[in-house]
């Protein structure tokens, strides 16, 4: 038996990196994105969710890659890559935008969605609520003190992705139609804005500067580095495979209790898809889960893009530091603002996770760049298998975009 418990401990060990990056794609964003795809397209958008799974697996594998050779973060290899003042600015600047500006209306969803929350079992309205919660985490913030929330608030997260995996056993979908969802794609009309947000809330582009960070952290440079990228490898696929089944479970509940049934999909009645399970009880396990999934995420985005920002500026990547405070103050300000001002928490929600769709494919092509440089990888930059996977994901992901803005101008 002690055999046993030493084997199992010595591997859970081997996890970390991979499952931050899954808690932090697991918040308000990817519940109320594949709540409202189920319950505006059943399962007709399932391919979306499998592409999004893959393209995560991919990019994050790139980014894990990375951190562990090289030992730099994605925003830094960028910087040292292009010695052009030029190129190297060019760099920075879409770095900083994607990611800084990117995370900023990704916090106003991380914010909107602890409100709506708070909202749906108090009568102080979600605009107030975003006020209190972008202070709350302000403050946590600049005392350093936010970790000593962080494993009760990930434990609530997991609480409720239980709920969503065990509804789903109850509701008990049909296999056929989830099949058909996944393996023949579709764009039903008035879905592409809602594929994006799909998209764009699993595949997040701050948590590649993040895993490039916590990877080396996890694996010390003494570690040799094939055991190190095995084990990343592991810990990649398992944990975002996990993270996709519970997206998969939310979509399923949301299909089941608001596609083709006439109940209006809203804010207040997002919890109902867990009374199959729950019963009255779904609207409180509903709220927990959601606060804490956008509290968790309201103080991981702002971090993970002072990190991202400082890195690819050349300013020190500490707490303490002013520069490094400054990004995570304005990113966190322009969130709660957004949040607070917003009279429509769904839709600023699902606002973030287009504009992560459309930042998407820019982060990613200087992924792709660096990740073929031999002079900075060696033996370890992307075979020919990991540049087709990224070249179509970057594909799909500007097709996408360009398929809406065409719409938008009326060309299609």
């Amino acid at each position: 038996m002690a055999a046993t418990s030493s084997t199992a401990t010595g591997f859970l060990r081997k996890f970390g990196p991979g499952l931050l990056v899954t808690a932090a794609f697991i918040g308000p964003g990817t519940i109320t994105t594949a709540s409202s795809a189920g319950a505006q397209f059943g399962f007709a958008l399932l391919w979306a969710l499998l592409f999004s799974v893959v393209a995560t697996i991919v990019l994050q594998e790139m980014a894990a890659r990375l951190g562990l050779v090289t030992r730099a973060g994605l925003a830094e290899a960028l910087r040292s890559y292009f010695h052009s003042p030029i190129l190297g600015r060019g760099a920075v600047l879409l770095v900083v935008a994607a990611v800084g500006f990117g995370n900023a209306a990704y916090e106003a969803g991380n914010i909107a969605g602890a409100a709506l929350a708070l909202d749906l079992v108090s009568p102080l309205g979600s605009g107030l609520w975003a006020l209190v919660i972008g202070l709350a985490a302000a403050g946590l913030l600049a005392s350093g003190h936010y970790k000593l929330l962080e494993s009760a608030l990930i434990l609530l997260v997991l609480v409720m992705s239980a709920v969503f995996l065990l509804t789903a056993w109850k509701v008990a979908p049909s296999p056929t139609a989830i099949l058909e969802g996944m393996l023949k794609p579709s764009l039903p009309d008035g879905s592409v804005m809602t594929v994006i947000a799909l998209i764009g809330t699993t595949v997040v582009p701050y948590n590649l500067f993040l895993h490039a960070n916590a990877v080396r952290e996890k694996w010390p440079a003494s570690a040799p580095t094939s055991e190190a990228l095995a084990e990343a490898r592991l810990d990649t696929g398992l944990s975002i495979g996990v993270g996709g089944l519970i997206t998969l479970a939310i979509l399923s509940t949301a299909a089941a209790a608001f596609f083709g049934t006439g109940i209006a999909f809203t804010g207040e009645s997002l919890a109902i898809q867990l009374e199959p399970l729950l019963g009255s009880w779904a609207r409180y396990v509903f709220a927990a889960g959601l606060f804490a999934g956008g509290l968790t995420s309201a103080i991981t985005a702002p971090l993970a893009a002072a990190y991202a920002v400082c890195g690819a500026l050349g300013w020190r990547n500490q707490l303490s530091a002013p520069g490094f405070r400054l990004v995570w103050l304005l990113v966190l300000g322009t969130g709660t603002a957004f949040a607070a001002l917003g009279s429509k928490p769904l839709t600023a929600i699902l606002f973030a996770q287009v504009a992560n769709g459309f930042l998407l494919p820019i982060v990613a092509v200087f992924l792709l760049v660096v990740m073929n440089q031999r002079s900075l990888l060696g033996d370890f930059t992307n075979g020919p298998v990991a540049n087709v996977l990224g070249t179509v994901v970057v594909a799909v992901a500007f097709g996408l975009g360009a398929v809406k803005l065409l719409g938008v101008a009326g060309l299609l």
